[in-house]
C-alpha cells in the first residue's frame, strides 16, 4: 500500500479564503499594484497619476487579523455587524457561549461593500435605516469597509476616498483581500475559490472537484467529489477547511492531524472504505508467524468461514482462526467474516 499523500497548506483556501471559500467563482490575478495586477473588471480603475505608490502602500501589513493582513473590514450581510474577515465572524458567531439559535456563518459571496477601520461615517449608519422598502434594505445589508479612513463602499481594491490599496491580492469574485502575497494566492475557477501555493504548482481535477499538486496529476485515485465531504474523524467540511488535508491511497481525503491521531490509536484503515492506508506487509508477516505458532484445537481444525477482503474486495473461503483470516488473493489480513 502506498502512503497517503499530504496535500499540505497548498491545498488550502487562501487563508481559508478570506472572502471566499467553496465553489465557483472567477478570478482576478494576484494584484501587486496598479498596472502589474489590475483590479477586478467590475471596479473602477485607479488612475496611477493621481495615486502615488506611497498612498497605495500606506499601512501595508499593519492591519488585519490572524487570518489575513488587509486594510479593510467587511460588514456581514447576515447580522449587519463589522468584522475583520469572514472567519472572524464565523468564530465569533459560532462560539460555545452564543445561543444555539443565533449561531450562523457568513454567506461570503453576498459581501458587497467594504469598510475602513478607523471610523465609519455617521451618515452611512443613518442611511441604512432611511428606507423601509424591502429592496432598498436588501441592498444596504450586503456591504463591505477602509482601515485608514473608515469609508464604507462597494467591493473594490482601491479605496474611493483615500486611494489606499486595501489588499495587494484582490479577488472581486471571492471578495478576498490580502496584503501578504508571499502566499502566492490564485483563484481556481473549477473550485470557485482562491487557493495558495502558486497556480503553476497545482491542477484542478474535474472528477474530484478540487486542486491537487502537479505530482499527483497522473497518479491520484479519482473519487467523485473527494474534497466535498466532512472529515471522517472530526466531521469538519474539508473543502473549505483551514487545516492540512491528506489523500489516502484509496482516494478518500482526511485532515492530516486527524490521520496522525488515527495512527496513534493503531487505526490503519480508511474510516470510509476500510482499505489499508499504509504498507501493512510487515504486520501481515508477524500475523503469519503468530498463526503458525498458535494451532487451533481439534474441534476447529476443519472449520471454514467466508471472508470479504477490505483491500482487494475478494470473497474467499478460508480456515477459521482466532488470530485472523488471510485473504488468499492479496495476502492481507484486513478482512471481515461474512458467513460462518
Amino acid at each position: 500500500m502506498e502512503d497517503p499523500v499530504n496535500l499540505g497548506t497548498n491545498l488550502h483556501l487562501q487563508g481559508s479564503n478570506a472572502e471566499s471559500t467553496t465553489q465557483a467563482f472567477a478570478v482576478t490575478e494576484e494584484s501587486k499594484l496598479e498596472e502589474d495586477h489590475p483590479i477586478h473588471e467590475d471596479d473602477e480603475p485607479v488612475v496611477a497619476d493621481t495615486v502615488n505608490s506611497e498612498t497605495l502602500d500606506d499601512g501595508s501589513l499593519k492591519y488585519g487579523c490572524s487570518h489575513y493582513r488587509r486594510r479593510c473590514r467587511i460588514r456581514a450581510p447576515c447580522c449587519d455587524e463589522i468584522f475583520n474577515c469572514r472567519h472572524c465572524h464565523n468564530e465569533a458567531k459560532n462560539d460555545i457561549n452564543v445561543d444555539q439559535k443565533e449561531r450562523h456563518t457568513i454567506p461570503r459571496h453576498e459581501v458587497q461593500r467594504v469598510a475602513y477601520f478607523q471610523k465609519l461615517f455617521a451618515f452611512s449608519k443613518s442611511l441604512r435605516f432611511c428606507c423601509s422598502h424591502e429592496a432598498c434594505l436588501m441592498l444596504l445589508c450586503f456591504q463591505v469597509i477602509c482601515s485608514l479612513c473608515g469609508t464604507e463602499q462597494e467591493v473594490r481594491q482601491m479605496c474611493v476616498n483615500c486611494g489606499v490599496c486595501m489588499g495587494k491580492y484582490f479577488c472581486g469574485v471571492c471578495k478576498l483581500f490580502d496584503d501578504d502575497i508571499s502566499k502566492r494566492q490564485y483563484h481556481c475557477d473549477g473550485c470557485g475559490i482562491c487557493r495558495i501555493g502558486g497556480q503553476e504548482n497545482f491542477f484542478h481535477c474535474d472528477k474530484c472537484r478540487c486542486c491537487y499538486a502537479n505530482v499527483l496529476r497522473d497518479s491520484h485515485p479519482c473519487v467523485e467529489g473527494a474534497m466535498h465531504h466532512d472529515c471522517p474523524v472530526c466531521f469538519e467540511y474539508l473543502f473549505d477547511s483551514m487545516d492540512d488535508v491528506t489523500v489516502m491511497p484509496c482516494g478518500h481525503t482526511i485532515h492530516k492531524k486527524c490521520f496522525k491521531e488515527m495512527q496513534q490509536h493503531l487505526q490503519y484503515a480508511c474510516p470510509l472504505c476500510f482499505k489499508s492506508v499504509c504498507d501493512m506487509s510487515k504486520v501481515w508477516e508477524k500475523l503469519d508467524m503468530e498463526i503458525a505458532a498458535t494451532p487451533m484445537p481439534d474441534f476447529y481444525q476443519n472449520k471454514s468461514i467466508w471472508i470479504l477482503c477490505n483491500d482487494c474486495g475478494a470473497n474467499s473461503e478460508v480456515p477459521f482462526h482466532i488470530v485472523g483470516h488471510k485473504c488468499p488473493k492479496c495476502k492481507s489480513y484486513n478482512t471481515r467474516q461474512t458467513r460462518g
